[in-house]
């Protein structure tokens, strides 16, 4: 079908999976490690998107930061971040945790991952390609933290793979504005379609 619309491409529920990054406590509760305020204030709009795509039959799939304390799984991220040698993230804890608001229901897929990237060497790609069918899901929708970070790598990520990214701008939660806006800008230019929480609704 011809696309007659201004937009690179059409949205199509029925072929879309969503993609919840990262929203753990030890990234959204208050003085948490690594906490990002403007996460823990989206998440009603990352409620609704969750419920919406639940409502229509779109898979929920999650992503767990996690870090080990047994050895240094990533090196270049404690680096940058030293606060994450000693703790945060840890596989097991209650900071690695869905915060209960957004909370996996039985039959949402969890992925745990090491990188920013949700595909690195996860069973992301995989999940993807059979969860609705084989070769089904031709689109992602990616809310969740840290705007610039997680989740624009893994919207860049996502591109790269040939999948159509929604990207939407009120359920995604920034280290501040200036970085978040920055990331609409690029992924709106050039990797995806971005769009608010009620814009993405009425495409259902």
């Amino acid at each position: 079908m011809p696309n007659n619309s201004n937009e690179p491409w059409l949205f199509d529920s029925a072929r879309a999976a969503l993609l919840v990054i990262d929203m753990q406590s030890d990234f959204v509760d208050e003085g948490a490690v690594m906490e990002v305020a403007m996460a823990r204030h989206r998440i009603p709009a990352m409620r609704q998107v969750i419920e919406l795509c639940r409502g229509a039959g779109v898979p929920v799939i999650y992503t767990q930061h996690v870090l080990n304390d047994h050895f240094n799984i990533s090196p270049l991220e404690t680096a940058y971040q030293p606060r994450l040698q000693a703790s945060g993230m840890r596989e097991g804890s209650a900071g690695t945790e869905i915060v209960a608001e957004l909370a996996p229901l039985p039959g949402d897929v969890v992925i745990k991952k090491h990188r920013y990237d949700a595909f690195h060497n996860t069973q992301l790609e995989t999940v993807l390609r059979n969860i609705r069918g084989a070769g089904q899901v031709d689109t992602v929708i990616i809310i969740g933290t840290v705007t610039s970070i997680c989740c624009e790598s893994t919207a860049r990520s996502a591109f790269m793979r040939d999948y159509k990214v929604a990207f939407v701008s009120d359920a995604n939660g920034g280290l501040d504005k200036a970085s978040h806006n920055a990331t609409l800008d690029i992924i709106g230019k050039v990797f995806g379609r971005v769009m608010t929480a009620n814009e993405l609704e009425s495409l259902f």
